[in-house]
Formats: C-alpha cells, sequence, structure tokens
C-alpha cells in the first residue's frame, strides 16, 4: 500500500534544513509520496523511519524466492485480486509429486516423465518447474534421502514434505545449496522447523488443521522473525482449499493482513484423490485462483499443453499486447528467392502461424507487419492491417530491396484486401492463404 506525503512528513525529522533540496519537509514528503525523489535524498530520517517506511510501502503480499541461478523463482508479491485490475506478476509454478513409499519403479518413471514436459510456447519455456518429494516415515529415513538425491538430480526446485525436524535437517543438508522448500511446519512443530529452515536458508512451508490454526501458526513463526513463509491450503475438501486461497488472498490485499499475505501450496494430487479428469480440472481453477505452488500427482504433455496456455493468458499484463518484432523472419532457411507471407505483430498469431510454416519444410519469408500487436481480424477492423498499412510498412522497410520474389501470400481473413494491395503494390502478385494456420502446411507443398 502506498503511503501519503502525510504518512511520510509524520515520520520526517521535521527540519526544514533544505538539504534535500525541498523548501520543507512537508514539500519533500510530498515528493516522496509521488515518487519522484528518494527518501535516502534526505540525511536526517532515522533507519527506523526508513524501514517502517519500507514495510509500509511494501506490497501486501511477501515476495518469496526459491531455488537459485535459472532455476530460481519469485512467489507472491501479489497487489491486486483481480488481473483486469492491473497484473499479476509472479506466475504460478506446479510440481510433481512423488513419495518415499513409492515402488522404484514407479519413481523412476515419474522422474523420466516430468523431463518429458518440456517445450516452448510464444517464448516462453513450458516445463514441470518443481518436484515435491513426501516424507513416508514407514520407509525410513534413510530410502528418503536416496529419493532427495535423484530428485536433486532433475535440476529442479524441491519441495521436502517432511514434518520430522531431524528427518528434515538431513534432507536439508544434500540439497541445501539449490533453496529448496522445507513443507512440514505445524502448530506442534514449527519452532523446531524453523530452526532448521532459518539455520539452511530456506522458505518454510505451514500447515494447519484449519484457517484459524494455519493463521496461528503464521503469526507465531513471524514472532520468531521469521517471514520466509508459504502456507498450504486445507485439503480435507476442495471447498476448503478454494476457501483458503481465496480469503488469505483477500485478507492480505483489502484488509492489508500481512500474516495471510504468504505465497500458497496447493496440493491438488491430495485434493483429486487419483481422479485424474478432477487433478486437471483443479489445476487450471487454482491457477486462476491464487495457487502459488500447485502439486500434482504427475502431469503429462497432454495435460500441460492447456495448463500452461492458461497460465500463460494469466499471468499475461492485460494492458500490454504480446508483440513480436516487425520485420522478415526467414523460415526453413528461406532467401531472397523464397516466396513471402504477410501476418500482423500479436505474438500467438507469430509463433502459431511460424509453427505451421516450419512443419511444412518450404523455404519461405514470414513478413510480420506492425499491426499494434492486434490479431488479425482485430487489426484490420482497427485499420493497422489495412493495404495502406501493408503497403507503408513494405516501402518503409525496402522489402522489395531485399526479397526478388514478388508473390505475397496474405492471411485468408482479410481476403477482402487482395484487390486493393494489387492496385497499391503492382509489382507483387498477391496470393490469398487459407483462413486457418494449420491448413498453411498443404497450401505450400501444393504451390510447390
Amino acid at each position: 500500500m502506498a503511503l501519503k506525503g502525510l504518512d511520510i512528513f509524520k515520520l520526517s525529522p521535521k527540519k526544514n534544513c533544505k538539504e534535500c533540496g525541498s523548501p520543507t519537509c512537508m514539500a519533500f514528503s510530498m515528493k516522496v509520496a509521488q515518487g519522484t525523489v528518494s527518501i535516502d535524498a534526505c540525511p536526517y530520517f532515522s533507519e527506523d523511519a526508513k524501514t517502517a517506511m519500507r514495510e509500509a510501502a511494501a506490497p501486501p503480499m511477501k515476495t518469496i524466492k526459491v531455488g537459485t541461478g535459472d532455476q530460481q523463482y519469485v512467489l507472491g508479491g501479489e497487489t491486486v485480486l483481480f488481473r483486469h485490475e492491473k497484473t499479476f506478476v509472479n506466475k504460478t509454478r506446479y510440481a510433481v509429486a512423488l513419495c518415499s513409499s513409492m515402488d522404484d519403479a514407479v519413481i523412476e518413471e515419474k522422474l523420466a516423465a516430468i523431463e518429458k514436459v518440456d517445450y516452448d510456447r510464444i517464448g516462453e519455456r513450458m516445463f514441470v518447474e518443481m518436484v515435491y518429494v513426501n516424507y513416508d516415515p514407514k520407509s525410513g529415513a534413510v530410502k528418503y534421502m536416496e529419493l532427495v538425491k535423484k530428485a536433486a538430480g532433475l535440476n529442479r526446485v524441491l519441495i521436502l514434505g517432511v514434518e520430522d525436524p531431524e528427518v528434515a535437517r538431513t534432507a536439508l543438508d544434500l540439497c541445501k545449496d539449490s533453496k529448496p522448500i522445507l513443507n512440514g511446519a505445524n502448530a506442534s512443530n514449527y519452532e523446531e522447523m524453523n530452526a532448521v529452515a532459518a539455520g539452511a536458508g530456506v522458505a518454510l512451508g505451514v500447515s494447519g488443521e484449519n484457517d484459524s490454526e494455519l493463521y496461528d501458526t503464521l503469526a507465531a513463526l513471524e514472532k520468531l522473525g521469521n517471514k520466509n513463509l508459504l502456507f498450504n491450503a486445507n485439503t480435507d475438501s476442495i471447498k476448503a482449499a478454494y476457501a483458503t486461497t481465496v480469503q488469505y488472498r483477500r485478507a492480505a490485499i483489502k484488509d492489508n493482513d500481512r500474516t495471510c499475505g504468504y505465497p500458497s501450496i496447493v496440493n491438488v494430487a491430495k485434493l483429486a484423490r487419483g481422479d485424474n479428469h478432477l487433478q486437471a480440472a483443479l489445476l487450471a481453477a487454482f491457477t486462476m485462483k491464487y495457487g502459488s505452488i500447485l502439486v500434482a500427482d504427475h502431469l503429462d504433455y497432454a495435460e500441460a499443453l492447456p495448463l500452461y496456455g492458461i497460465r500463460q493468458n494469466v499471468f499475461t499484463d492485460p494492458q500490454k499486447p504480446m508483440k513480436v518484432e516487425p520485420g522478415i523472419y526467414p523460415i526453413n532457411g528461406g532467401d531472397e528467392n523464397a516466396i513471402c507471407l504477410t501476418t500482423v505483430d500479436f505474438a500467438l498469431t507469430y509463433f502459431v502461424v511460424s509453427g505451421e510454416l516450419e512443419r511444412s519444410g518450404v523455404p519461405c519469408n514470414l513478413i510480420v507487419n506492425d499491426a499494434g500487436g492486434l490479431s488479425v481480424l482485430t487489426s484490420w477492423a482497427a485499420g493497422k492491417f489495412s493495404s495502406s498499412s501493408i503497403a507503408k510498412f513494405f516501402e518503409e522497410q525496402d522489402i522489395a530491396g531485399k526479397i526478388k520474389c514478388r508473390k505475397l501470400c496474405i492471411p485468408g481473413k482479410v481476403a477482402a484486401l487482395k484487390g486493393e494491395l494489387e492496385a497499391k503494390m503492382p509489382d507483387w502478385e498477391i496470393i490469398v492463404a487459407p483462413k486457418e494456420a494449420v491448413q498453411l502446411v498443404k497450401f505450400l507443398k501444393d504451390m510447390q
């Protein structure tokens, strides 16, 4: 929550010394509130006052970092309940669950399956970012340590699901440098688990029998000085889990209750109880409703494809169009003699079209027009993808000077532009391509 000028003035030294460049402390406080001046410009603000201001100005949700290097992820830090209000900033991450009670063959199969979900979509890598390693006391600590070692070999962020402080300490000794999450604090062991997590410098996951117990345990850990926390949504029922994630987010953002303002872990595998279709539905639901980390029993390519698509949409800034850089994109070794196709700079359109062109194997040049990041039909309706704008873009980019081929394919959805383009670009043969990108493979092969 942003501080007002009067709030800052109350913490100011009230010296009116003008050393900051402002005539009065009130004027300086107003500039700080507007973000035009740093609080450090005043040499007389006490450290306590600066700390209080930073805490007050921090997002209502705590920002937690887990993992290291390329596998470091930021969780929490949200400032709104709904993405249309501003945007969501730190996307949901997905974990696949392993347990020390599983047979070795099952464990190996699941580890291999995790690595198979790894692909690019609209310039973003989609893969299973985390592995949840659960400890079953019946299987013993030795087998659990072996499982932790195997999971660590995947180079993913580990979530250690263990409530025994001694087992947790031993497991962390194997992987603490990769900054895993220790998920096992509750009302009965939070002091010991806090000591283990703090000693290893890792985030601590907290559970409770109900929301009230969960809140009290979080508050108790805060009193111990630990704010590197995550909370576990209730797994008694889907309704209870949903209520936990929504109510805690609402309390943090609307009521500014910072004890509720931590990232969440939702164990969808427990909620689904082996129902694959239910798991898919719950993964989608909690992606949209405040799950910071979602734990699945398994996640194959067919399940991941729509799920990551949802996540990408939810965590895209609705006020900024997804664009690619306008220009010429040679595909399949396309040169100056290769056929040309043109489309808009909307990222999803580009990646779908370019993917189909690559699949065709036909050398070609994809010419991406500046259409403001809008789709084909939207930009056409807005006048940003018209015969005039295309002709102007070709002239500004000197397309004719860079490419000798004079065959230009336009999207089938704007076939009405064919006549106008032929009039404005008489040196080009205008060809109407199919309406759907998936038809481009056959279209190009037939042209050959």
